[in-house]
């Protein structure tokens, strides 16, 4: 059933995705131009809340739970699973207050209405998976304008998605490069559940009526030991929602 509605639905889905897209492209461009980049932030953010709006088009429960009390003033990575591209609107909408910023692949910084632009001039950091010299410098960037600014990043330590929600072993790369120029940066293990299931069937059609969930966990410190035990507590973290009954 969840297949069959799917083909009703998802033509549906991706016309109200699509043209919040094309529509926050040119409100972008005016936000960054006429009010710099915190106006330019706030039209990403106001565009992210229409794309989980979306979601509720293809049946979907979207739940986003956080009850940490984490600091506004002060650089965060929040590490996650990575299960879909729609892991992506929830995270810059529910974390907003957090100023999230992603490392993405350059090729997507072209051809994209909005998310093109906004990669483009957001403040995260492009790279070019076949020349890991510009990638470093781009991630040590993106560390520094986090220390600045109090920004934060969200990492998916994993590198690829997974497609049956199963988690891979993280990766230490990624967090160790920001922490070189963001040493002070908290450390927030996010579960994300439930959204490889949405795509199960492809790009075409998506699975309608999916639960799918985020859970922000408890915070760690970057205490000065090896990180590669930082990271696989947090990976412990994360796998003991996702895999857990």
């Amino acid at each position: 059933m969840n297949k069959l509605l799917g083909y009703l639905f998802t033509p549906i889905h991706y016309l109200f995705f699509g043209l919040v897209l094309c529509i926050f492209h040119p409100v972008q461009w005016a936000s960054l131009k006429f009010g710099g980049l915190e106006a330019h932030k706030r039209s990403v953010d106001l565009m992210n809340f229409f794309l989980v709006g979306t979601y509720f088009i293809m049946g979907s429960s979207v739940s986003f739970r956080n009850v940490q009390q984490l600091p506004e003033n002060r650089p965060v990575i929040f590490v996650a699973n990575h299960q879909s591209m729609y892991d992506i609107p929830p995270l810059i909408w529910f974390l907003r207050k957090h100023h999230p910023k992603f490392i993405s692949k350059i090729e997507l910084t072209k051809g994209i209405p909005s998310i093109s632009f906004n990669l483009k001039y957001g403040g995260g950091a492009n790279i070019d998976r076949k020349d890991s010299k510009q990638a470093v410098a781009e991630i040590l960037k993106l560390g520094e304008r986090m220390e600045e600014h109090n920004w934060s990043a969200v990492i998916f330590p994993e590198g690829t998605r997974s497609r049956d929600g199963r988690l891979k072993q993280f990766a230490v790369g990624g967090i160790a490069t920001i922490l070189k120029r963001c040493p002070d940066a908290l450390i927030v293990p996010v579960a994300i559940k439930g959204s490889w299931k949405f795509v199960q069937y492809g790009s075409f059609p998506l699975s309608f009526g999916e639960k799918i969930s985020w859970t922000v966990l408890a915070p760690l410190e970057n205490e000065g030991g090896p990180l590669e035990d930082l990271v696989l507590r947090v990976e412990n973290q994360i796998r003991a929602v996702v895999e857990g009954s």
